[in-house]
């Protein structure tokens, strides 16, 4: 199957460059292998995203990504993608089960949540240790988390992790929060989150599940749950040996979302951009997608003409 423009990712940038494309009377296929949203459908509450006051969860939001593109009918393929040959006319992707064609494609592929690397992080994983508060928090139910970083995804877990926790830790290695300032001086006045300054964890304790964690200061915790917020790592495993990264693994373009190899664009948090917001995903693929559209107008068909 043949595509004008093959998108890698469903996520508020893949979903906003599928309207995009499509509005411009391309053929989409949008590949996924989980499930629309990204890391946003993840989010409790967003309040930053224009257009909605009264603020909105990330699933929601998502949803309305999801049902807004879906009115344009792109393919929306779920298989996970094995391999992309850049260099071939018309670029290939090959999936486990067929092979593909596109004259452009964008990479939306979004980040993944990046580990403490501790002793006990992977062998409890599933079993108390979670990177998504939303998604496991209701687990916890009554007892003692702790919260592991200082950015806005830890801040804003700790504030939904207290509406279901006894108590809340939030362990950073600073003296202070790095978050936005709204978001510091709600995580300070709760009287249910306590933040634990100038600390790493250097242990995750329990057997069959976590029992505390251990604190570089020598200093134990006893939780139930650890939730990791310690940042992202680009998804990039696709593209690593083909396209130009930043030190980082995240996908360098230019204003107009192209990347090293022509034809082929990046959007959203896989690429090097100064922020990592729906806001700014939805931008990006619109761009990447307005790139493309020219890209196949200017190139590929002026090659069929030829």
């Amino acid at each position: 199957m043949h595509y004008q423009v093959a998108i890698i990712g469903a996520g508020a940038a893949g979903l906003s460059a599928s309207i995009y494309a499509r509005r411009a009377g391309l053929s989409v296929a949008i590949f996924e292998k989980i499930m629309p949203g990204g890391q946003a459908a993840t989010t409790p509450d967003i309040d930053n995203y224009i257009g909605f006051p009264d603020e909105i969860s990330g699933m929601e939001l998502m949803e309305r990504f999801y049902n807004h593109a879906m009115k344009f009918e792109p393919e929306l393929i779920y298989e996970e993608i094995c391999s992309i040959d850049f260099d071939a006319v018309p670029k290939k992707i090959c999936t486990d089960n067929k092979e593909y064609t596109a004259d452009s494609i964008i990479i939306a592929s979004g980040a993944t949540p990046r580990e403490l690397g501790v002793e006990g992080e992977r062998r409890l994983r599933g079993r108390g240790v979670s990177y998504c508060a939303t998604c496991d928090g209701m687990f916890f139910k009554g007892k003692n988390v702790a919260v592991i970083g200082g950015g806005n995804t830890a801040a804003e877990d700790a504030l939904y992790l207290v509406n279901l926790c006894e108590k809340v830790y939030i362990v950073h290695r600073r003296d202070e929060l790095r978050a936005d300032k709204s978001l510091v001086a709600r995580v300070l006045d709760c009287v249910k989150i306590q933040p634990v300054w100038n600390a790493k964890v250097s242990e995750i304790v329990g057997q069959d599940s976590v029992e505390g964690i251990v604190l570089d200061t020598g200093e134990k915790l006893d939780v139930s749950g650890v939730f990791v917020a310690v940042g992202v790592t680009p998804s990039n495993c696709l593209v690593r040996n083909v396209l130009e990264l930043d030190g980082g693994g995240f996908i360098i373009t230019d204003e107009k979302m192209q990347t090293s190899v022509p034809g082929v664009f990046a959007c959203g948090d896989v690429r090097n951009t100064p922020l990592r917001q729906v806001i700014t995903a939805a931008s990006d693929g619109a761009v990447a997608a307005s790139a493309a559209s020219e890209y196949v107008r200017d190139n590929v068909e002026k090659q069929v003409s030829e």
